[in-house]
Parts: C-alpha cells; sequence; structure tokens
C-alpha cells in the first residue's frame, strides 16, 4: 500500500538475477532535504524488512537522528529513502497486480535476491541526479543492504552505516517453511492467494500475532514499560500498532523477502568505503558479539572500519530509541566524508 507522503518510479520489462523479468518494477521513495547541484550531499537511507520509506518528519522511523540540525542534517543533506523491491509500501512486490493476468501476483511473485534490491536502488538514485553518494545507511535489514552496498558499487559513495545489521544473513530453508507455515493454518490461506479476504482468511489476524511478537522482541515492549505506566494502555498500544501494520502490510511479502536474504562474508573484500558499524548491547536479532570480529574483518581487506557499541535497554531498536547516546558519534562520522 503506498504511503501518501511517497512518490514513485518505474521501469520497464526488468531482468532480475533469477533468470525472472518483471513487466513494471515500481519503487516507492521518499526524500529529505534539498539535493545541491553538483549531485553530491545524497544519503540513502535503507529501511527494516517490515518497515517503510517515510523516515523522517511526523511518524517516521529515523526522526530522532534525522531532520533539520539533527545527526543526518537535512539542512544540507539529501536523503533518500526508498521501499524495498518485493516489500509492501507502494513498491513491486507480491501485492502488486501482475499485468499479464490482472491479478496480486501473491507467491507466484518471481524469485529476486538483496543484489535485485539494490540494484533497483541504484536506478533510482541515477533517475535522481545523484552522483555519487554521502553515505549508504540502513537499519536491521537495510543494515545488510548496506554492506551489500559497499560491496556491489564500491565507488559509489564516501560513508557506509550499517545500523543492527549484518553482513551475511543466514535465513535457512527451515526458518521459512516454519513462517509459511504458520500462514497456512489460516483457513482461507489458499497456498498465499487470499487476496480480498485478509479479514475473513485469518491472515490478518495472523500478521498482527506476528507483529505484536516481533514488536516486543525488537525492545518496543520493554520501551513501553518504561515510559507508560499503565499495563492494559501498554497492550492497547502494542496492539494498535500491531493492527495498523497489518492493514498495510502482506503475508506473502514477510516470505519472499525471507527468502531473499543473501549475503557473503566475501563481500568484506571489495568494500572502500569507510564504515561504521553500530550495535546495541541488547540486541537479540542481531547479537551484539558480531559487531568486533565483523570489524576487524573489514580492517584485514584494509577497510576504515569503527564499531560502536551502544549500551541500550532497547535491543534491537535501541539505535533509534536512544538516539541521543551515538547522534554525536554519526554527525562527526558523516561531517568527515
Amino acid at each position: 500500500m503506498l504511503l501518501s507522503t511517497s512518490e514513485t518510479f518505474t521501469r520497464y520489462n526488468v531482468a532480475l538475477s533469477s533468470g525472472a523479468e518483471l513487466a513494471e518494477l515500481t519503487l516507492a521513495y521518499e526524500t529529505f532535504g534539498t539535493l545541491n547541484a553538483e549531485g553530491s550531499n545524497a544519503i540513502l537511507l535503507c529501511h527494516g524488512y517490515t518497515s517503510h520509506p517515510h523516515a523522517g518528519d511526523d511518524g517516521g522511523w529515523f526522526k530522532n537522528l534525522m531532520g533539520p540540525g539533527k545527526a543526518v542534517d537535512t539542512d544540507n543533506t539529501f536523503v533518500v529513502c526508498s521501499n524495498m523491491l518485493g516489500s509492501a509500501f507502494g513498491s513491486t512486490g507480491p501485492a502488486s497486480i501482475n499485468p499479464a493476468i490482472g491479478v496480486p501476483y501473491g507467491p507466484d511473485f518471481p524469485l529476486y535476491s538483496t543484489k535485485d534490491m539494490i540494484a533497483a536502488q541504484h536506478a533510482l538514485i541515477d533517475h535522481l541526479g545523484i552522483n555519487q553518494l554521502k553515505a549508504v545507511m540502513g537499519y536491521s535489514y537495510g543494515g545488510h543492504l548496506t554492506y551489500l552496498w559497499g560491496a556491489t558499487y564500491p565507488d559509489r559513495m564516501r560513508a557506509l552505516v550499517p545500523i543492527a545489521g549484518v553482513i551475511e544473513r543466514k535465513t535457512t530453508t527451515a526458518d521459512i517453511d516454519a513462517l509459511r507455515a504458520r500462514f497456512a493454518e489460516c483457513p482461507g490461506w489458499k497456498g498465499g492467494h487470499y487476496f480480498d479476504n485478509e479479514r475473513d482468511s485469518g491472515v490478518f489476524d495472523k500478521l498482527v500475532v506476528i507483529r505484536t511478537e516481533t514488536l516486543k522482541n525488537y525492545g518496543i515492549g520493554k520501551h513501553l514499560e518504561d515510559t507508560v505506566d499503565d499495563a492494559a494502555l501498554r497492550a492497547q498500544m502494542i496492539t494498535a500498532q500491531a493492527m495498523d501494520w497489518a492493514g498495510h502490510f502482506d503475508a506473502n511479502v514477510l516470505i519472499k523477502l525471507a527468502e531473499a536474504g543473501i549475503g557473503s562474508i566475501a563481500d568484506a573484500a571489495v568494500i572502500k568505503a569507510p564504515l561504521l558499524n553500530v550495535l546495541c548491547n541488547t540486541d537479540s536479532v542481531v547479537p551484539v558479539s558480531l559487531g568486533a570480529p565483523t570489524v576487524e574483518l573489514l580492517k584485514s581487506h584494509g577497510v576504515d572500519a569503527v564499531f560502536l557499541e551502544l549500551d541500550s535497554a532497547y535491543g534491537h531498536a535501541g539505535p533509534t530509541i536512544d538516539a541521543a547516546l551515538w547522534a554525536d558519534d554519526l554527525k562527526a562520522f558523516l561531517d568527515g566524508t
């Protein structure tokens, strides 16, 4: 579902790394700030697995770190955040209409990879007139894309900032099968062909359950415990967030994005740009123990890499909730590019 704040960019007859072709490939995106005449002050911001391109302003998932006068200062920086290929917030994905038959792709959406995602973003930044990126930054799944950007287009950016992300994603077949099995429990799942019947099929309710689990696992529940005294109100707030998300998202997208998670430690050998790796010490999704070895690996290949460990109680969401812990570090790093 395209957000009211987003724009779109469409290309046609786009080949994917699997050998399949998309007749139309649309990316939804949002921009913040103004691109300079040289096309050199832009930052590409990559969102997480279940997120969207509305990163700044009211309701933006990166608003604590991005905006006028903030660490990512939109007074002098042009920020682009695109909804990744295969997602559900306006970019082409399983919920999109297959132009050949006039109904949503659903589970028949062609196989694609994270390299297809960043190739689509690369076409977008060319379209926007960006010559060289000041930085590529990304949170969670977007952190993985940040590493991949550095490996695939090593001369296209001056800095990399992966946040709560890993250089190599290892989603197993068993993980994907388990996720698919959760939706198969829904009476109207129909192998993923449940469109126009989200509420009655049981898929919407299952998405709410999964999102509630995710919010708690990511540290949002802990943050509410620390800021909202009333337990019943906290539960209502979590449920409201989960229901809002479920009304925009799509079950097939969760499965397809998990399948697309490809990366390699070998990517470290071709990264050139200075890199700031940010992890939280209570993150159960991307453990902080991965930080130092990743940076040492990058350094062994000549990358000017720095590891920043955040001491936050909010786990995977710590870098965005506790933005004040590292806003100055981020600003200093970006100012050096």
